[in-house]
């Protein structure tokens, strides 16, 4: 699959949130509660502020079929404040992982921030995480913080801000 060429980025619509959930409980939230439910997905799909974004990728289709199709491949939900916007989530199938998909999910998020005037992103990320940090740190975040016991009293977050104004070396 080329993830340049072969993916759709588009907001989610109500039947994208059993999809978005699963994944947040799979790769996000494992170990921890299922906080983000398909609830809680729902009411930032409603909120005015907040975007909740879909990927969908060429992915093969059985062999009994003919062509491709697209299927979802990811997700992102991003807060946008007067001054700060703020990454909730990130998420990419794990078939669909390392083809750029999450950082172009988090390219069109940072966009839309740029156009509504906002200049500075944040988000929270498991301490323990390295491969996840080595993702944002590659996209020009940097370490803001350290959140002892943020998930559940259980592990640390790592906080991570970037100055949407700068772009990093060799990042468009």
């Amino acid at each position: 699959m080329n993830a340049t060429t072969d993916l759709r980025l588009a907001p989610a619509r109500r039947g994208d949130l059993p999809r978005i959930a699963a994944l947040a409980r799979t790769a996000i939230e494992a170990g921890l509660g299922h906080a983000w439910t398909e609830t809680r997905l729902g009411r930032s799909l409603r909120h005015p502020e907040t975007m909740v974004l879909v990927a969908h990728a060429r992915a093969p289709v059985p062999p009994a079929e003919l062509g491709t199709a697209f299927a979802f491949a990811g997700f992102g939900i991003m807060f946008y404040g007067d001054s700060r916007a703020h990454l909730n989530l990130l998420g990419v199938e794990p078939r669909f992982r390392r083809l750029g998909i999450g950082r172009r999910i988090l390219r069109w998020l940072e966009r839309s921030a740029l156009e509504a005037g906002t200049f500075e992103v944040g988000l929270e990320l498991r301490a323990a995480n390295g491969a996840a940090q080595a993702f944002y740190r590659a996209l020009g975040y940097e370490p803001a913080g350290r959140v002892p016991g943020y998930y559940e009293g259980v592990e640390d977050a790592l906080r991570m801000r970037r100055d949407l104004r700068a772009t990093p070396a060799g990042r468009p």
